[in-house]
């Protein structure tokens, strides 16, 4: 590494950054560590099989904003079984009990206690856990899942630390579990379509791409009761890309990130808060609840990072949730024979500056390309729903990648390299947007793994229960 990205390891600047930024004098070390060589694991993740399961059982930790639709979802798959709900609140336990109560699931439910989530892992009739809570709680559980035997799925981000990274991905190979990052994004459909046309070489050479996670939520960061214990507004306290996976990740599956390129270095740059900060004086002038979260600095509302591999592609991230614009998820792929774009308007293709394929053009393009995953089960997942069925094909996948011992989507690496532009972004902005590495967390196995299978030639043999 260039000495002029090592510098941050003896910069001042960094021992005034928040705790909840993870640059403390532990993953400082963490990061030293993933710019040494280090010995290849003796086992690469990416590409593993794990045995095959014919039924998955499945407990559930984390029934706040995402994990009851989750429980829904996985009900109607086949194969699965519910075995376990895990929540801190008795009332999130009920209401999924509920929602279940036409189903053949009887989960056993564990709450009340602030570790009774490690109580449900440590059961030997689990297969997986799924993981659908705040983010400082997501690594934490993956690693005791995994050291427990058991798989890991996890929300987005995976960690919120370098050290974070390096936990899941050590931990992953030493268990041979895997570890998933729930990336919904990977499998919404025009993002699966311009998947599948990058295989089939219509891009060409794939030279940049473009993602976003831009959504105007500065009302709920505040809300008392969105988020548990305002969990997300002190996350906010953090200045960086803090939720990059979803627009990084169809991205780096187009690009083939960890699998025969990877991301080397990174710079990011941050606007001032504008709207936060305010926001929280004005709540504290009204409610001595806020008074804690007054004078606090917050993260910029605008967030740039720009990140270049080691094949020479370029990536650009925003990340904005106070800014009083239009929900974007911005998906840009830019190649040598076309183009790509989705967000804020509808998916669209271009092959040359002349402007946009037709209307009869795009129809037949998505005709002659549909990818097979949606061909199968696109119109049930559709119907089931879950951000317009994209959650319940995520979820199908894994399943049947479960039931028949293949490889998943995405592997721990994916997981530890997206997630790490949260940490990297940071010391970027602090440090006046210098650039900073990219650990390998693959160490040289990039350079032999092969891209994810987007045409289901194993597995698919998972039915939908009725919808």
């Amino acid at each position: 590494m260039k000495k002029n990205r090592r510098t941050f390891l003896k910069i001042g600047s960094l021992a005034g950054l928040s705790a909840l930024s993870g640059w403390s004098s532990e993953s400082t070390g963490a990061t030293r560590r993933t710019n040494t060589t280090r010995n290849p694991a003796n086992v690469n993740m990416s590409g593993y099989a794990a045995p095959a399961l014919d039924t998955v059982r499945i407990g559930f930790v984390g029934l706040g904003n995402r994990g009851p639709g989750a429980v829904v979802r996985m009900s109607k798959i086949e194969g699965v079984e519910i075995k376990a709900l895990c929540d801190l609140r008795p009332e999130r336990i009920r209401h999924v009990e509920q929602l279940l109560e036409k189903t053949n699931h009887e989960p056993a439910t564990y709450t009340g206690t602030e570790d009774a989530w490690k109580r449900m892992c440590e059961r030997e009739d689990l297969d997986l856990i799924y993981i659908a809570t705040p983010w400082y709680l997501h690594t934490p559980m993956a690693v005791y899942a995994m050291e427990q035997g058991k798989h890991a799925a996890t929300e987005v981000p995976a960690a919120i630390t370098l050290e974070e990274c390096w936990q899941l991905v050590e931990v992953s190979e030493k268990t041979r579990k895997h570890c998933m990052m729930l990336e919904n994004t990977c499998y919404d459909f025009f993002e699966l379509l311009t998947l599948n046309l990058a295989r089939q070489g219509y891009f060409g050479e794939i030279i940049h791409g473009e993602g976003a996670y831009i959504h105007d939520i500065l009302e709920g960061n505040f809300s008392k009761t969105k988020y548990f214990d305002m969990w997300r507004l002190k996350q906010n306290m953090r200045n960086g890309s803090l939720y990059p996976t979803h627009g990084l990740g169809p991205v780096a599956q187009i690009m083939n990130i960890n699998r025969g390129d990877r991301m080397d270095y990174l710079v990011s740059v941050s606007s001032r808060d504008f709207m936060m900060g305010k926001m929280a004086g004005e709540l504290a002038e009204r409610d001595a609840f806020y008074k804690q979260f007054a004078g606090k600095s917050y993260r910029g509302n605008m967030n740039t990072t720009t990140i270049k591999t080691q094949l020479g592609k370029t990536i650009l991230l925003q990340h904005d949730v106070t800014s009083p614009r239009p929900y974007s998820r911005l998906h840009t792929i830019s190649g040598t024979k076309a183009y790509a774009q989705k967000y804020p308007e509808p998916g669209k293709i271009s092959e040359g500056h002349e402007g946009w394929l037709s209307a009869e053009a795009m129809q037949a393009l998505e005709e002659n390309f549909q990818p097979p995953i949606v061909k199968k089960i696109g119109e049930l997942a559709r119907q089931i729903g879950g951000h317009g069925g994209m959650d319940f094909l995520m979820d199908w996948r894994m399943i049947d990648c479960l039931r028949n011992g293949i490889p998943l989507d995405m592997d721990v690496y994916d997981a530890a390299a997206w997630s790490s532009i949260g940490p990297l972004s940071e010391w970027s902005v602090a440090n006046r947007s210098g650039a900073i590495d990219v650990p390998d967390f693959t160490r040289g196995a990039w350079k032999q793994n092969t891209p994810v299978d987007v045409e289901l030639t194993k597995g698919g043999t998972t039915n939908i229960l009725a919808v």
